[in-house]
């Protein structure tokens, strides 16, 4: 047998650097200039994309941490608008007590004395939460802020502007928690336009 026979089938022969160089070659047909501007296109292209990806990971963290914020601030929506429930109900049981009714009993004078500690407790644990009572008497009416119960004619003030207070209105961070509730001058032949209370 020959030495050629006697050669596993699977052997494999190593390249020379003749031949590697030889592929090289083969492969690199352009001249330095084209390889270079084309090396310098795939630069620009890769930088490109990691100026993009940083980008993105920039707002993606900017965005998650505005939504940590808005969470912290609004998790309590619901609550407040419980609590603010409450505050109504102080402010109607004050006002249901005449003023000569605590000149003369004691008792009710205390009730009275209890209550309005009570609300202001309440509203100074509003005010710690970013939670601002809207008493818009007086003001323009707004409809992002107000919602008209009613108009009301001869009033003497311009059409659109709140004259009475049903139910104040609240704001948390100032986003709107609940509208309040009004009645407005409506607009007759003295008085300024015609306001589109419906929003």
């Amino acid at each position: 047998m020959s030495e050629e026979q006697n050669k596993p089938a699977d052997a494999t022969v190593e390249p020379t650097e003749a031949t590697a160089d030889t592929a090289a070659n083969q492969t690199d047909t352009g001249s330095p200039e084209d390889r270079v501007a084309k090396l310098e296109a795939e630069v620009a292209s890769l930088k490109d994309q990691l100026l993009r990806a940083m980008a993105e990971t920039e707002n993606t963290r900017r965005r998650a941490q505005r939504d940590r914020e808005d969470a912290s601030k609004f998790a309590v929506s619901s609550f407040a608008k419980e609590l603010v429930s409450v505050a109504d109900n102080l402010r109607r049981a004050l006002d249901a007590v005449p003023a000569e009714g605590r000149e003369q009993d004691d008792v009710l004078k205390g009730l009275a004395v209890g209550v309005e500690a009570t609300e202001r407790q309440l509203f100074a644990a509003f005010d710690r939460a970013g939670i601002k009572k809207l008493d818009p008497a007086g003001e323009p009416f707004d409809p992002n802020f107000h919602q008209v119960m009613f108009e009301i004619e001869n009033t003497g003030k311009a059409a659109g502007t709140v004259v009475q207070v049903l139910q104040p209105g609240y704001t948390i961070h100032g986003r709107l928690l609940r509208e309040a509730m009004v009645g407005v001058a409506k607009g007759g032949d003295a008085g300024g336009q015609h306001v589109d209370t419906k929003a």
